[in-house]
């Protein structure tokens, strides 16, 4: 069976040069590009199975890439494979919709597990979710297709991530959501990091749905989440 389409953005030419040939040995078809510019146009171009971007790149870096594709792409995987480490660079990627970070230097195997695993889980995602355009959450008006959510004419614009936190707990509302199966779908794993940000995630999700005490964020402790509306 013909492996996934792989978009690699990467500016190191040795490294680049690796990568490609390790992933084209295992199956994979591999598009590379080392200006950051051009990683969309190829985006659009080729249309791949997932996107592997470095951060420090030339004319765009792979944060300004990862949110133009996920303009048009919410579901897509994304790994940033990076050398930066600091917590404010990895929480931003994320909020840009990255799936996993790689940081180097790595070995090869680790790399194709991370792949494999988010092929993985994106596989497994449910492709389309009920709520179609806008959708009342008590004071609130939350369109997912927009990734706002409006009170009284106020409008916040949501990261991709608590975009769709918010969506799966609305989908899953009245329902216990084990926090390995929300990191596992929105995160592509449940490492000790991810776990952290999930909390800081629920957190920012909480206040801005306070005005409202009917709408609820329970957490169940040793377990998740439900989302209550009363």
């Amino acid at each position: 069976m013909k492996k996934a389409r792989i978009l690699y953005v990467e500016d190191e030419p040795f490294l680049a040069k690796i990568v490609k040939e390790s992933l084209e040995s295992r199956g994979y078809e591999l598009f590379l590009e080392s200006d950051g510019a051009e990683g969309y146009s190829k985006f659009k171009g080729v249309n791949p199975d997932i996107c592997i971007l470095d951060i420090m790149l030339p004319n765009k870096d792979g944060f300004a890439i990862a949110e133009q594709i996920r303009e048009v792409d919410k579901t897509v995987p994304i790994i940033f494979l990076t050398a930066k480490t600091q917590t404010n660079d990895l929480v931003k990627g994320f909020q840009t919709g990255a799936n996993d970070y790689v940081r180097k230097p790595f070995s090869m195997e680790e790399l194709i597990a991370r792949i494999e695993n988010a092929l993985r889980i994106a596989g497994s995602k449910p492709v389309e979710f009920q709520i179609k355009d806008e959708t009342k959450l008590g004071l609130y008006a939350f369109n997912p297709h927009r990734q706002t959510l409006s009170e009284n004419g106020d409008e916040r614009k949501l990261s991709f991530r608590e975009n769709e936190l918010l969506k799966l707990l609305y989908e899953n509302r009245d329902k216990i959501i084990d926090r390995r199966d929300i990191l596992n779908l929105l995160w592509g794993s449940d490492t000790f990091f991810n776990s952290r940000t999930l909390d800081v995630y629920i957190t920012k999700l909480r206040s801005y749905i306070k005005s409202d005490p009917t709408l609820q964020i329970i957490t169940i402790k040793g377990i998740g989440y439900r989302f209550v509306i009363e």
